[in-house]
């Protein structure tokens, strides 16, 4: 048995005539109706969880859907477990997922890049490579995955690279771990392992019991002045999650910034602008990931800024010790 969270996305709209806009419409029993397909790969059972887009989408909302995961996976007669969701955020979703769920059935989350107002609808094709994702005794292990045109991507490595393309979905850096060919689900590679902590707060099925959702997002961008920063890291902000250049280096005057948040007690991050490639400590100028480093800034390896930032908010979530929680980070990010 695959369950099916509907959660919303372009996969459930329709174009508005008044506006010539794509809204929220469709429910998990309309959908499902243009996916006969579907009885002939499993038997299924539907929840609408919600109906939101993308960008409605909150950490809040995030930790309320991994808390229902963790309830359908708990199941003994549920397999694994299909989630739609819109394809703005569906890549933060999946990582937050991947980090909470303790789980080694399959979840697989999936989304549309038209709406079934448009001749090229996507939808009922990926939920039926989705599906097929998640009943293939493959994927069990693997951690949270997207299924997006036929590829199979990590929730670690997923990053959306295109507005509109049905191929919008790739894994820069490594590459999908496999397809759905013809109907056949074909794993070419192993996902990394997934963080091991466990908060004895947490509930079932869960790693952490809470999120730390205060938590900055800053980009850096040239002649970006410290008081931003000094911005971002205070009040209550428990972590800070910095977009730099390259190699993970940011103009000079952002430095003495970091340092001052860290001092705070301020959990900071860095990591590149870049789609491929890890952030190091290779420069050693001012502003170089080398002083980053040295004022106490964790540099996380590939994770885009918007993972790093769910990353924080796992790990700070799990412990309130900024030691251990950037010990967590390190060995999540290796």
């Amino acid at each position: 048995m695959i369950g099916l969270l509907f959660t919303g996305g372009t996969i459930s709209m329709r174009i508005d005539p008044a506006t010539g806009a794509a809204v929220p419409a469709l429910g998990a029993a309309e959908i499902l109706e243009q996916v006969p397909q579907l009885q002939a790969v499993a038997d299924v059972e539907t929840e609408d969880f919600s109906r939101l887009p993308g960008p409605h989408v909150t950490p809040d909302q995030m930790w309320r859907l991994a808390r229902r995961a963790a309830a359908w996976l708990e199941r003994p007669d549920i397999d694994g477990l299909v989630i739609t969701h819109g394809t703005d955020t569906i890549e933060e979703t999946a990582y937050l997922l991947d980090l909470v769920l303790t789980s080694d059935k399959p979840v697989v989350l999936v989304g549309a890049m038209r709406t079934v107002s448009d001749p090229s609808w996507d939808g009922p094709a990926n939920l039926l490579a989705a599906t097929r994702v998640a009943a293939s005794p493959g994927a069990r292990g693997q951690g949270v995955l997207v299924v997006m045109d036929d590829h199979i991507i990590t929730a670690r490595d997923v990053r959306k690279v295109h507005t509109e393309s049905h191929g919008a979905f790739a894994a820069p850096e490594f590459g999908p771990l496999g397809v759905v060919d013809g109907g056949v689900v074909l794993f070419r590679r192993q996902a990394c392992p997934r963080p091991a902590w466990r908060d004895s707060r947490a509930d079932v099925g869960l790693r952490v019991g809470r999120l730390e959702t205060r938590v900055g997002l800053l980009q850096a961008y040239t002649g970006i002045p410290a008081a931003l920063v000094d911005a971002h890291a205070g009040g209550d902000t428990q972590g800070l999650a910095i977009v730099a250049f390259g190699r993970g280096n940011v103009p000079p005057a952002l430095v003495p910034a970091v340092a001052r948040a860290v001092d705070r007690g301020v959990l900071v991050t860095v990591s590149s602008r870049c789609l491929s490639g890890r952030v190091s400590a290779r420069y050693g100028y001012e502003g170089g990931g080398l002083q980053l480093a040295n004022a106490g800034a964790l540099l996380v390896g590939e994770l885009s800024g918007a993972k790093a930032r769910l990353l924080q908010m796992a790990a700070l979530g799990g412990t309130r010790d900024r030691a251990e929680a950037a010990a967590i980070m390190r060995a999540a990010t290796a």
